[in-house]
């Protein structure tokens, strides 16, 4: 079955690539479908700050998985990938090529290459750690797991604290449970994947830009909405990128000319850290582009053959 994958960073231009995909794809007689492989994009919650496409965006193409998820409810890379599954059978069996669309790298990697074995984390044990500041979790992941350690940034309090308590409650590092991956479907699919690598200053405006449309038209209402509900602030849907800047602002805690620069800051480095990954991660073969303006001819023109043949 083809899947086609357009991923890269925020503020690529991902959305409207594959939506113009979709749409040549079903002029020339083939049916397409795009679905979600952003993190924040999940959440209904997020519609303005997520930049889920609005239905003026999505051109009458048929978009799954934006907006899925309830902000209150955690959606892991495994349930993400588990969903995913189920909408590309869902599209094999309607007869249509699905379109991935998103820029987050686990997301994707856990549907091709699978998910490791861990087994579930005892509650004990991970109310512990999390409990941890992030600089004493980290210093005992340097004792427990010193080569996970080694390869984590130390304030990154997420996945310093996932290692330590994985570590602690399996007694084994994470590093060999994620040799152990299963449920990909990358080997049976015929992925026609492209990377859109944009210029990185004109990446970077494009994210100040956004980030400033979306403080003018929504965005502060979806915080306000947010912080109604009281939710735990450990959960993604609180903590992406947007919310705490305007949530600060809202709190009398700096201003809104500061909450602006924050996040466009918060933007700007996601990119940069997706940009990195997308340009070293994937495989080699994988196509690169620069040019977001541009629709791969040779990847249109294998997907309608593959369509065609099948």
């Amino acid at each position: 079955m083809a899947v086609a994958l357009i991923a890269g960073p925020t503020a690529s231009g991902k959305s409207d690539l594959a939506v113009d995909l979709a749409l040549e794809l079903e002029r020339r007689g083939a049916k397409a479908r795009v679905i979600n492989a952003d993190s924040a994009q999940v959440y209904r919650d997020l519609a303005v700050l997520s930049a889920r496409p609005s239905p003026e965006e999505m051109r009458s193409v048929s978009h799954h998985l934006f907006g899925e998820w309830d902000g209150a409810e955690a959606c892991s890379a495994a349930d993400w990938a588990s969903a995913a599954k189920r909408e590309i059978e869902d599209s094999r069996e309607a007869g249509a090529v699905p379109i991935l669309v998103g820029g987050t790298g686990l997301y994707i990697r856990t549907l091709l290459d699978g998910i490791a074995p861990v087994p579930p984390i005892d509650p004990a044990i991970r109310e512990a750690v999390r409990a941890l500041p992030t600089a004493e979790a980290y210093s005992a992941l340097t004792v427990e797991d010193p080569d996970r350690a080694a390869l984590l940034n130390p304030a990154d309090s997420t996945r310093v604290a996932r290692a330590l308590e994985v570590v602690r409650s399996s007694g084994r590092p994470l590093a060999e449970w994620q040799k152990e991956r299963e449920g990909g479907i990358g080997d049976s699919v015929e992925l026609f994947p492209l990377i859109l690598l944009p210029e990185r200053e004109e990446l970077y405006r494009r994210c100040d830009a956004r980030f400033g449309r979306m403080l003018d038209n929504g965005a502060v209402a979806e915080v306000e909405a947010l912080l109604a509900r009281h939710l735990v602030p450990a959960l993604p849907v609180m903590r992406a990128i947007g919310v705490p800047e305007i949530a600060g602002w809202l709190r009398g805690e700096w201003s809104r000319e500061e909450a602006l620069a924050r996040g466009q800051q918060a933007t700007r480095n996601y990119a940069k850290r997706q940009y990195t990954w997308f340009r070293r991660q994937p495989p080699e073969q994988w196509t690169r582009i620069e040019n977001v303006n541009f629709i791969d001819s040779n990847l249109f023109e294998r997907l309608f053959l593959h369509c065609r043949l099948t």
